[in-house]
């Protein structure tokens, strides 16, 4: 009997699923991963909702971690660790057929790409790499490997359908408990100039950055990562083994200023990862396509700044945890509280009582906050006018001082701070 089933989101339900079999459900999300520039995705969903035994290995997971997005993550998971290396020669083999045609950085597109482009290698590998011959590093070389060995490398669709057939307890170990974070880079180059331009404010020569609501927080190296603009600008080391790129729109000048010195960095959140942890860290690589190359190397590069220097970290939920936050940077020091699409996930109310933590904490000394969110979202913030869901986040930068707020506007950004229009005037 054909199986109906609802099958939630990665993080929450979807009722475009609901009546969906799981193979429905898996040909679909197979068929739109291709569309986003995933093929390699795209193969694997595909094939897994074309066999029956792989499809009664999911089953038997509950149903909030039968989702696509989940279960390749596990399998990716697998090949990373070494665990599964017959997929990781297929990933990997998979890649280099299609080298030419893999798309690039979408902010690295000719229009606003600058006239050098600085190395996103990373000069040296994380601390938390796998240390497997089947690291993303080995996977990587495989096909190379395979080639000159004459061996005949089978189709990622075919042999991903054997490991969950033949390994179906461990792929199912791999997503208990976890989610799919597919979106943790650092958002560096919408950052980088609101934390400058707050702290020029303030008039402070000394900051404690404090990130919001991101499992890895990545956002805190972003006085360590090298930034080049479409529109010719440079913010940050050019020695960085980090180097992003980002679009400008409009005629405004970003500040040019280096970033004050960074003293404390901290993290808080109910769901904080341990950046020097092998088995997490790596979770975060597979979580990405296996042929985003691109975006899996910088997300190797921001691993290995953050691992050389570990956040402070305060977990739990954040209403709860943001005074300490802001407390562990020492006094005579400007805490700069940033969030990158965290509050849209929010209630009205409980980001109003997150604006009145900032307040609470701002008696003794100013608290600045950098808020990229969609329009609308953070409270106190102006849009410009702007409408609600215009397809574009709006920058914000943030005093509290004395029971005072002195907020502003100070940009737009587009695609998840790839692009953006900087409109502040100094």
């Amino acid at each position: 009997m054909t199986r109906l089933v609802e099958m939630p989101g990665s993080s929450g339900g979807n009722a475009r699923s609901r009546g969906r079999t799981l193979a429905e459900v898996y040909r679909r999300f197979g068929e739109t991963e291709e569309a986003k520039g995933s093929p390699l995705s795209g193969q694997v969903a595909i094939a897994l909702s074309e066999s029956a035994e792989a499809l009664q290995v999911i089953e038997a997971a509950p149903p909030r971690r039968r989702h696509p997005s989940l279960v390749l993550a596990a399998l990716h998971d697998l090949a990373l660790a070494g665990q599964a290396p017959a997929l990781a020669t297929a990933l990997a083999a998979a890649n280099a057929s299609t080298a030419p045609a893999t798309p690039t950085d979408p902010s690295s597109k000719p229009s606003s790409k600058p006239s050098s482009k600085p190395s996103s290698k990373p000069s040296s590998k994380p601390t938390s790499e796998p240390t497997s011959e089947h690291s993303a590093e080995a996977v990587a070389d495989a096909p190379l490997r395979g080639a000159a060995s004459g061996v005949r490398v089978r189709s990622a669709g075919v042999v991903a359908v054997e490991v969950m057939v033949g390994m179906g307890e461990l792929v199912l170990g791999r997503i208990a408990g976890r989610k799919v974070r597919g979106d943790e880079g650092g958002r560096h180059a919408v950052l980088y100039p609101a934390v400058t331009e707050v702290a020029r404010r303030v008039g402070a020569d000394a900051i404690g950055l404090i990130d919001v609501g991101r499992a890895a927080a990545l956002n805190l190296t972003v006085d360590r990562v090298g930034i080049s603009y479409g529109n010719g600008q440079f913010l940050g080391p050019a020695e960085s083994a980090v180097q992003v790129l980002a679009s400008v729109v409009g005629d405004g000048l970003l500040p040019s200023t280096v970033m004050p010195k960074v003293v404390a960095r901290v993290a808080v959140g109910d769901e904080l990862v341990d950046v020097t942890g092998a088995d997490e860290m790596r979770w975060l690589r597979a979580c990405v396509p296996p042929d985003q190359v691109a975006r899996l190397a910088r997300l190797e590069a921001e691993l290995a700044l953050a691992a050389a220097d570990p956040p402070e970290q305060v977990p739990g939920a954040v209403l709860d945890g943001l005074p300490e936050a802001i407390a562990r940077v020492p006094d005579g020091v400007l805490p700069v509280v940033m969030t990158t699409w965290v509050l849209s996930g929010f209630g009205l109310e409980e980001r109003l009582r997150f604006l009145q933590r900032l307040d609470e904490a701002a008696t003794r000394r100013p608290v600045a906050w950098v808020s990229v969110e969609g329009v609308g979202v953070a409270p106190g913030v102006p849009t410009y006018g702007d409408r609600r869901a215009s397809g574009h986040s709006i920058l914000g930068v943030s005093v509290f001082e004395h029971s005072s707020l002195h907020a502003s506007g100070v940009g737009r950004c587009w695609l998840r701070g790839e692009m953006l229009a900087w409109l502040a005037t100094t």
